[in-house]
């Protein structure tokens, strides 16, 4: 419903009609039933059932003459199942009609409190932004709630603001803040690209076959310094596969075996799979270690670096183009055209300095867990270890993950320590 007034038929005035009280079965037929015996029109209806509590509301065109057989009809049929009944009559409340959100923050942190919503409601009114509605969009592994707001058009420039501000906030609160614009754009999205060390999987590949070769601390140091952004990423990446060299190379099915995911993803990938997305993983590191995991959670893409591999030992060199910061961008518009979609339907997902090319090219950009030169750049941030919080940031509930995979055997909730 949007902010102009809706057409009524001849004769008829605006009221609102709410209904509030404890659920109960035959409460919106009963409701429905008085006011087609007045010949109401229908303009806008809601209801929502919050833990057993039931709240309706109507937008109506009612003849004025008729409101208190309305209202009286109403309170007396309603009373009989603990409803409490309101009816407000007048032009000014076709005003008051629904407004059509601009734009949805997500709050996401384990606790959220009221002075965390109230500190959020602060920042945003001191830009003339109102919130229109809140709801719960998950209560595992982090709380998380879906703040729709409007920003009047005459304070449209105060959007990239309240990212700023909410940017700034987040961290001094504790919890994850992200904002996007509300509507069909929010929705579209349709492709999801992963990094995969550090974000799609908990370790960093090139390390764990570094211990192999006893030199774990030389190629942590220096992947640390590429991931900061302090040194190109193929030069630092060929000198440290250098170390690998006179491997052998069963050490990369040792390495495969040992691969941990991320808490959630095998969540994330089936949700997103389930719901018609296109996934993919493009990595820094080694595609003979990620086959297997790539085709295990059906990933539709993957793209990483080859060894060489000469007489089943490793050369310490990578073959063919090396997936730096500036291929992996490259990968994921390949990844969207091969999709038939548009840039801004993308999300890519990622950690340090050599994904900053991949996120500021998607649609929606989320840095996990990463290091501040992402952030910098990053739609918004995530700071909780679980990767399915990236399905609330989208906007997707706790409650219908769950509800799927209750229907096919795969729901599972792992105590949180």
């Amino acid at each position: 419903m949007t902010n102009e007034v809706v057409e009524l038929q001849p004769g008829l005035e605006h009221a609102v009609v709410t209904v509030t009280g404890p659920d109960r079965p035959g409460v919106s037929a009963a409701t429905f039933r008085v006011l087609s015996s007045h010949s109401v029109q229908l303009l806008d209806v809601e209801q929502a059932n919050f833990r057993g509590n039931l709240y309706l509301a109507a937008f109506i065109g009612v003849n004025a003459a008729k409101t208190d057989e309305v209202r009286e009809g109403l309170s007396e049929t309603l009373k009989g199942y603990g409803q409490r009944v309101t009816v407000e009559v007048g032009s000014e409340v076709a005003i008051k009609s629904c407004p059509r959100s601009t734009h949805v923050v997500v709050m996401l942190g384990n606790p959220v409190t009221a002075e965390h919503v109230s500190e959020v409601g602060r920042t945003v009114a001191n830009y003339d932004a109102n919130i229109d509605r809140i709801r719960g969009i998950a209560d595992y592994p982090v709380t998380g709630l879906e703040l729709y707001l409007t920003i009047p058009e005459s304070a449209h420039e105060h959007g990239k603001a309240i990212r700023e501000a909410l940017a700034e906030l987040a961290p001094r609160l504790g919890i994850d803040l992200a904002i996007e614009e509300a509507g069909l754009a929010r929705r579209a999205k349709r492709l999801v690209c992963f990094d995969c060390d550090s974000t799609l999987i908990t370790g960093e590949v090139i390390e764990m076959l570094a211990a192999h070769a006893g030199k774990e601390a030389e190629v942590a140091e220096v992947t640390e310094r590429a991931m900061r952004g302090e040194l190109d990423f193929e030069e630092s990446l060929r000198e440290r596969v250098k170390t690998l060299a006179g491997l052998d190379a069963s050490v990369i099915d040792a390495v495969a075996a040992d691969i941990e995911l991320t808490p959630g993803a095998r969540t994330t990938i089936r949700t997103l799979k389930k719901m018609g997305y296109s996934t993919a993983v493009v990595s820094g590191g080694f595609i003979q270690v990620l086959a297997d995991l790539a085709e295990d959670l059906e990933l539709d893409y993957v793209r990483a670096n080859t060894l060489e591999i000469v007489d089943g030992k490793l050369t310490g060199n990578v073959i063919g183009k090396v997936v730096d910061r500036k291929a992996k961008a490259e990968f994921l518009a390949e990844f969207a055209a091969d999709s038939g979609l548009e840039m801004a339907q993308t999300v890519a997902v990622g950690d340090g300095a050599n994904d900053i090319d991949m996120l500021s090219a998607a649609g929606l950009g989320i840095a996990f867990n990463a290091k501040p030169a992402l952030k910098e750049v990053a739609d918004t941030s995530v700071t909780t270890p679980f990767l399915d919080t990236v399905l609330h940031i989208m906007g997707i509930p706790r409650s219908e993950i769950d509800s799927s995979d209750l229907e096919e055997g795969t729901y599972r909730r792992v105590p949180l320590q």
